[in-house]
C-alpha cells in the first residue's frame, strides 16, 4: 500500500500535451497519450471512476472524459474490459486492425501497426464482414505457417448498407451482396421486402450485424432495378461499397458562407505572385486546376515554382467540411463520373487555378542545381494569377513537335515552357541515377455512348504529362524533407521493400531464367532498375516484368517514414493534391504550422491521431480502387455480351492453379481459361515458373504468351468472362490457337524442383468460370505513387 501512494506520489500530474489540447479545447481534459500513459504505469485496469480520481477530472470535464475514452476504444488505443476496466491494448497479445474478406469465405486482418496479416478461419468471419475494424488475438498456426486469429471485440462496423440481388423463398428473402468480399447472406424478413421481387437488384440496411450465432438482418430501402440501365453499374458500385455521394446538410450551410470569387481580406497577408506566369497544365477534358508551375533559368541551375490550390484556406479542421473530407478521403473518379471529396463551390470554384482570376495558393519554392537536386526550398502562402490554361497536347505540340503556330499564340510563355522542359530533361537523368523504378505498362480509358462503352482505348502519355509529373514529385520530396527536418507529426506516402517470402519466390523464378536480382534479403529500388534495364533486348522481358511488379508492396500512408522503395526516395509526401486527397491536406495544415513557427508539440494532431488518419485514408483509397473497378468490370462484360464465340488474340496476364487470365489485345478486357477447358491433356501448375505444364504433350502455358482464345460465356452478376480455345478440331494441334513453342525443358526443370501441384482431369467442354476467378492479378496499370 505504502509502494502505491510513493507511486502515485512521484507521478507527473501535468499532461505534457496540455499546450496541444488548450489549442483545440476550451476546457482541456488529459491527452490521448496521457491517458495511456497513466493506465501503464497503474498496469491494471481502470474504471471511469478510478481514472477520474487519478486524472484529476473535475465534474465539468467527466463528460468530455467519457467521449475520449469510447473515441480510444473506437480507435483501437484503449479496450474496455467485461468489468468495466479501461486497459492499453498489449500488442503483442491483442492487434487491432481491418478485415479484408475473401469470396471463399475466410479473410485477413491488415494490423494497424503493420506486419504479416492475420489468417481468419470461416468460423471467425461469420461474425463480420469485409472493411470492419477488429481487435484480434493470436490463436495459432496453420499448416502453411500463416499466424491464425480469434476475433475480441468489433471496434467498427464498415457496412450499413448492403447492395446486391434479392432471392425469395417461403415470404423470405435473401441477399447475396454485390461486393464479393462479402460473402455473408443477408436475411429479409417478409415485412421489409420494400416491393422487392425475385432477382431485383436492391439496396438494403442492416438491422442486425452477423454474429457468431446469428446471420445479419436487414430491409430493403431502395429497389434499383432488374437489369442493368446505362448508369446502374456506377450506381451499384457506389451503393456497395458505401462511398458517401449525398451532402449533409451542415455542409450545405457552411458552403453558403463561401463567395464566388477570393475576398480582398483573405488575400491579406500572402506573398502576391500575381505578376510571375505560373501556368496550369492538364488534360483537354479537366475541369478542376489544382496545381500550376513555373520555372526560371538561375546561375547554377533553376527555380521551380509549384502552386497548389489552398484548400487549407476554406477547409478548417473540426468544421463540417473536414470532417466529410476525412469521412470521403479522397475523389472517386469512375469511367463516367467523379464522386469529389469537396463540394463544387471549391473543386471548381474558389480551389481551382483558372487563368486570369486571383487565387489563394500554398507554394513550394525550389531551387535546383545542374544535376536535378534540390538544394534549397521554402514553402508560403500566396496569391496567384493563372496566366493560361494549357493542356498536355498544346504543350507537347510547342516543347517537341515545334509547332510554329501554337508557340506564336503563348509567345510570352514559350520561354518558361523551354526552362521547364530543359529541367525535365535533367530530372530524367536524376531519376535513372537514382534508381527509380520504371515499369512499361499500359492505362486504358473507355469511350462511351449512350451510357455504355462504345471502345476502350490505351492512355498515351507525352513529355507534357512527364514534365508535370516530376515537378510533382519534387515538392512532394521537399515537403517530406521539411517536415522530417522540423519533426512535425506528419503523413509520409511510403512504399515499403518487397516481403521476404515474395522475394524468395522471385529469385527463384530469376534464376531459371538466368538472372540475379542484388541486395540480398533487402533489395533497394536501384537493384530492381538495374535488372529491369539489363532484360530490354529479351523476348521474355514483359514475363519479367510483371514478376517483378507482383512481388512489390502496395504503397499507404503512414506516420512513420520509412521511404518509398519504388520511386527510390528517402522521405516522400503528397503535397499536390489537397482538392482530392484528405492526406494532402493535412500535409498543408502541418507546412502552416511550421510557417508560423509552431512546434510538433503544439501541432493540432497528435501522433496517434494522425495514423488513425493514416489508416482511414489508406482504406479510402482501397475502397475507391476496389469501387472503380467493380464498375468497370461490369461495363466490360456488357461490351463483350455480344461478342460471345467470336475470336479474340492476347496475352496470359496470370497463371493460377486453376486456369489461365487472358488479356485481349486492343480491346484491353481479360478473362479466364479455366483448366477443365484446357481438354487435350493433363496440366500440371508450376507457381515458381509462372505455368502451366502439360504431362504428355510438353505444351506450357506461362504467363506473357500470346494465346489466341474464344469467348465461351459473359456473367455480368458476376462479372466474369469465360475463354476456352478456339476448336480447330484437331486434338493436341496448338497451331491455330497459341503460338508458343513446347518447352519440355522448362517442365522438366520445374519437375525436379518439385514446384508443381496435384494434375487436373481434362474435361470435354468448359464449365462456367471457376469462382475462384477474384484471384487473379489485376490488369497492368501505371502503379500508384
Amino acid at each position: 500500500m505504502a509502494n502505491r501512494k510513493q507511486q502515485e506520489q512521484r507521478r507527473p500530474r501535468k499532461d505534457p500535451n496540455l499546450a496541444r489540447e488548450a489549442k483545440k479545447y476550451d476546457n482541456p481534459i488529459p491527452s490521448r497519450e496521457f491517458i495511456m500513459q497513466t493506465l501503464n504505469e497503474e498496469g491494471c485496469p481502470l474504471s471511469f471512476n478510478k481514472l477520474v480520481f487519478h486524472l484529476q477530472i473535475t465534474e465539468e470535464q467527466s463528460e468530455a472524459l467519457d467521449f475520449r475514452l469510447r473515441a480510444m476504444v473506437r480507435d483501437g488505443q484503449v479496450i474496455l474490459n467485461r468489468k468495466g476496466g479501461y486497459c492499453v491494448i498489449n500488442k503483442t497479445d491483442l492487434i487491432v486492425g481491418r478485415v479484408i474478406g475473401h469470396k471463399d469465405g475466410f479473410g485477413f486482418l491488415t494490423p494497424e501497426e503493420g506486419g504479416d496479416d492475420l489468417f481468419l478461419l470461416p468460423r471467425e468471419m461469420r461474425q463480420v464482414l469485409h472493411g470492419d475494424r477488429v481487435v484480434v488475438r493470436v490463436s495459432g498456426v496453420d499448416n502453411r505457417g500463416r499466424h491464425e486469429g480469434a476475433i475480441v471485440e468489433v471496434l467498427e462496423r464498415a457496412h450499413s448498407r448492403i447492395v446486391g440481388r434479392i432471392h425469395l423463398e417461403s415470404e423470405v428473402g435473401f441477399v447475396r451482396a454485390d461486393n464479393k468480399r462479402i460473402t455473408h447472406e443477408i436475411i429479409i424478413p417478409g415485412s421489409e421486402l420494400g416491393g422487392a421481387s425475385e432477382g431485383d437488384i436492391v439496396s438494403v440496411e442492416l438491422m442486425v450485424q452477423p454474429s457468431r450465432r446469428t446471420q445479419a438482418v436487414g430491409k430493403v430501402v431502395e429497389v434499383l432495378g432488374e437489369h442493368m440501365a446505362p448508369g446502374m453499374e456506377t450506381d451499384v458500385a457506389i451503393l456497395s461499397h458505401e462511398i458517401p455521394v449525398e451532402w449533409p446538410e451542415t455542409v450545405e450551410q457552411q458552403i453558403t458562407e463561401f463567395s464566388a470569387e477570393v475576398s480582398e481580406t483573405d488575400k491579406q497577408g500572402r506573398e502576391d505572385l500575381r505578376h510571375l506566369p505560373l501556368v496550369t497544365i492538364d488534360g483537354e477534358d479537366a475541369r478542376d486546376f489544382d496545381d500550376a508551375v513555373h520555372c526560371q533559368r538561375t546561375k547554377n541551375g533553376w527555380r521551380l515554382y509549384v502552386a497548389i490550390a489552398d484548400v487549407s484556406n476554406y477547409v478548417k479542421p473540426g468544421k463540417p467540411l473536414d470532417k466529410e473530407g476525412y469521412k470521403r478521403g479522397n475523389s472517386v473518379y469512375f469511367p463516367d463520373r467523379v464522386i469529389p471529396m469537396l463540394p463544387e463551390i471549391l473543386s471548381n470554384g474558389l480551389c481551382s487555378l483558372k487563368p486570369k482570376v486571383d487565387r489563394l495558393c500554398m507554394v513550394c519554392e525550389m531551387l535546383l542545381n545542374h544535376d536535378g537536386k534540390i538544394v534549397r526550398s521554402r514553402f508560403y502562402e500566396a496569391v496567384m494569377h493563372s496566366h493560361a490554361r494549357l493542356t498536355y497536347n498544346k504543350v507537347a505540340a510547342m516543347l517537341v513537335d515545334g509547332d510554329n503556330k501554337l508557340r506564336k499564340q503563348y509567345a510570352d510563355l514559350v520561354p518558361h515552357l523551354e526552362e521547364l522542359y530543359a529541367l525535365y530533361m535533367v530530372l530524367v537523368v536524376a531519376r535513372k541515377n537514382r534508381g527509380t523504378i520504371e515499369f512499361e505498362t499500359t492505362e486504358t480509358r473507355a469511350i462511351f455512348k449512350d451510357g455504355k462503352i462504345e471502345n476502350i482505348v490505351p492512355v498515351v502519355r507525352n513529355d507534357a504529362h512527364k514534365i508535370i509529373e516530376e515537378c510533382m514529385l519534387a515538392a512532394n520530396v521537399a515537403t517530406a524533407s521539411l517536415l522530417q527536418r522540423k519533426k512535425v507529426p506528419a503523413l509520409y506516402r511510403i512504399h515499403e521493400s518487397p516481403p521476404i517470402d515474395k522475394l524468395t519466390d522471385l529469385r527463384q523464378f530469376l534464376g531459371e531464367s538466368g538472372l540475379t536480382l542484388g541486395g540480398g534479403d533487402k533489395p533497394t529500388g536501384g537493384d530492381y532498375s538495374k535488372l529491369l534495364a539489363g532484360i530490354q533486348d529479351r523476348p521474355d522481358k514483359e514475363l519479367i516484368q510483371t514478376v517483378l511488379l507482383r512481388s512489390m508492396s502496395q504503397a499507404v500512408y503512414s506516420t512513420e517514414n520509412v521511404g518509398h522503395f519504388g520511386l527510390s526516395y528517402d522521405a516522400y509526401a503528397h503535397f499536390t493534391s489537397p482538392i482530392r486527397r484528405y492526406p494532402d491536406l493535412l500535409v498543408h495544415r502541418a507546412l502552416k504550422h511550421v510557417g508560423k513557427g509552431g512546434k510538433p508539440r503544439d501541432f493540432h494532431y497528435s501522433v496517434p491521431e494522425l495514423q488513425g488518419i493514416a489508416e482511414h485514408c489508406s482504406t479510402t483509397e482501397r475502397r475507391a480502387d476496389e469501387a472503380t473497378r467493380d464498375a468497370m468490370d461490369t461495363l466490360k462484360c456488357e461490351y463483350l455480351v455480344d461478342k460471345v464465340g467470336e475470336e479474340f488474340d492476347g496475352i496470359i496476364t496470370s497463371v493460377t492453379g486453376f486456369g489461365l487470365f487472358v488479356m485481349l489485345d486492343d480491346i484491353y478486357v481479360d478473362g479466364l481459361v479455366h483448366i477443365t477447358a484446357l481438354d487435350r491433356d493433363y496440366f500440371h501448375f508450376d507457381p515458381i515458373g509462372h505455368r502451366l505444364n502439360g504431362e504428355r504433350s510438353g505444351i506450357t502455358y506461362r504467363l506473357g504468351d500470346p494465346l489466341r482464345i474464344r469467348i465461351a460465356a459473359v456473367n455480368i452478376d458476376d462479372r466474369k468472362i469465360d475463354f476456352v480455345l478456339p476448336d480447330d478440331g484437331k486434338d493436341g494441334d496448338k497451331k491455330n490457337h497459341t503460338k508458343k513453342r513446347s518447352r519440355k525443358r522448362s517442365n522438366k526443370q520445374g519437375n525436379k524442383q518439385g514446384n508443381k501441384q496435384s494434375s487436373q482431369q481434362p474435361a470435354k467442354q468448359s464449365n462456367q468460370q471457376s469462382d475462384k476467378q477474384s484471384n487473379k492479378q489485376p490488369r497492368k496499370r501505371r502503379r500508384r505513387r
